[in-house]
């Protein structure tokens, strides 16, 4: 069973056809999107998505407010979106579903806002809220979470102690970064600054212990042509987790 995060960049824009025919390329059986929109370009990449076998969608896109970045999780197995008293406030930034596989699981969609927005620190708390109160079974957690550890996930330092205590509360709940499982300390980056080009691994994926069993591998592709973070698909590289069926 193989499952994409991609933050696909502002909607999709010019890109979504590019973007469509990578994840096709793929062959995930569920994937989910960040700043997914509820624009023309982010509806045409959703019923590229159907088009291929992920028919069965939700998404947390708002047509009241069609530019604002959401996240969107589809599968070719019937979804049951969850509504839990205790997710984030924060609007769209949160999303999860239970995705009805022959080997059922949930996952969970976010997009951590940065440090500048001054509501990082509350969305930490809050993920870390529903979690300990978590009883319902294998959870995959996928997300741009503009977060990483001091010296193995940053080109230059960026991360604080408040990213480093979250990461390691996530631990402490039974979340392990599916990423260190497979690939132990290996650098990877998956968003580059624009004005100085430094690397950061922001995009990540966390398995709690019902999950772990089943992980088989974690990588990051950045798509074609190459595999080159300069092909012009997203400013972000792309997370695929392959899971035992």
């Amino acid at each position: 069973m193989r499952i994409v995060f991609w933050n696909i960049r502002a909607g999709g824009g010019t890109r979504v056809e590019r973007i469509a025919r990578q994840l096709e390329g793929w062959a995930p059986d569920a994937v989910a999107l960040c700043e997914f929109r509820a624009t023309p370009p982010s509806r045409e990449l959703a019923r590229a998505l159907a088009a291929f076998g992920l028919e069965h969608q939700c998404t947390t896109a708002d047509r009241a407010r069609p530019s604002a970045n959401r996240l969107l999780i589809a599968a070719r197995w019937p979804l049951r979106r969850l509504r839990l008293r205790s997710e984030p406030d924060e609007p769209g930034r949160w999303l999860s579903a239970c995705v009805e596989a022959p080997r059922p699981l949930t996952l969970g969609a976010i997009h951590v806002p940065n440090r500048a927005s001054g509501r990082k620190d509350v969305f930490y708390a809050d993920i870390l809220a529903l979690l300990g109160r978590w009883r319902r079974g294998p959870l995959l957690l996928l997300g741009d979470t503009n977060s990483g550890r001091r010296r193995i996930d940053e080109e230059t330092p960026v991360f604080g102690p408040k990213e480093e205590a979250w990461l390691d509360a996530l631990e402490h709940l039974g979340w392990l970064d599916a990423f260190r499982l497979a690939r132990g300390r290996a650098r990877a980056y998956t968003w580059y600054s624009p004005n100085r080009g430094n690397g950061f691994r922001i995009d990540q994926a966390f398995v709690n212990h019902a999950l772990r069993p089943r992980l088989r591998d974690v990588r990051y592709d950045w798509g074609r042509p190459a595999g080159s973070r300069l092909n012009g698909l997203s400013d972000h590289a792309a997370l695929l987790l392959d899971l035992r069926a």
